[in-house]
């Protein structure tokens, strides 16, 4: 059974709310209606077409990074809070796939993951000493990675980031990186665990 209309436009927004970066057709598929249908809708509430909101977030403040240069970082970064959180983009080219099966190879997907989680931390030195990954579905040509880091815990020299990786609406790696920085956060330990 389809949703009224008042219904699908305020799970609309709210799916655009949680996630920005998602495509109209990713929208048009979610909600069972026209790419149309979604252009209209987000023309009634007002909501900019994809490329606007990316512009919006790339533009809001956003800390620099200090462990690596940015362009050392894999992907866009859109969004950085030393310490707290970050967003990075990655479009999936035909050069980051298998020619074979059109899959993208893991390690571009673990490498926007791991410097994310390097330029989170706010430190001049940040090294990846230990990292749990899972691949949780391919990701293929043409898909959008959008990685979101959250620092979960602070310890004397080091820092537990948590990356989830999501193509569309879809989870498709998750991995806790341990990072070795070089000097203690004044002698504090924090745990965001709770945040």
């Amino acid at each position: 059974m389809r949703k009224s209309k008042q219904d699908r436009q305020k799970q609309l927004k709210k799916t655009i709310d949680e996630n920005p970066f998602v495509t109209d057709g990713e929208l048009a598929e979610k909600f069972s209606v026209s790419v149309q249908t979604i252009r209209l809708d987000r023309l009634e509430l007002s909501i900019p077409e994809l490329r606007e909101r990316i512009k919006y977030v790339a533009k809001r403040q956003f800390d620099d990074v200090k462990a690596l240069y940015e362009d050392e970082v894999i992907g866009e970064i859109v969004d950085l809070q030393l310490d707290s959180n970050g967003i990075s983009l990655l479009e999936i080219t035909p050069d980051h796939v298998f020619s074979r099966t059109g899959i993208a190879r893991g390690h571009h997907i673990f490498a926007q993951a791991n410097s994310l989680a390097v330029a989170v931390i706010n430190d001049d030195l940040a090294l990846t000493s230990k990292a749990s990954i899972h691949f949780i579905r391919p990701v293929k040509a043409g898909e959008r990675v959008i990685a979101k880091a959250k620092v979960i815990q602070v310890e004397r020299v080091r820092t537990i980031v948590e990356v989830n990786s999501y193509a569309g609406q879809d989870h498709v790696f998750k991995g806790i990186f341990t990072m070795y920085r070089s000097r203690s956060e004044k002698g504090k330990t924090k745990d965001r665990a709770g945040d």
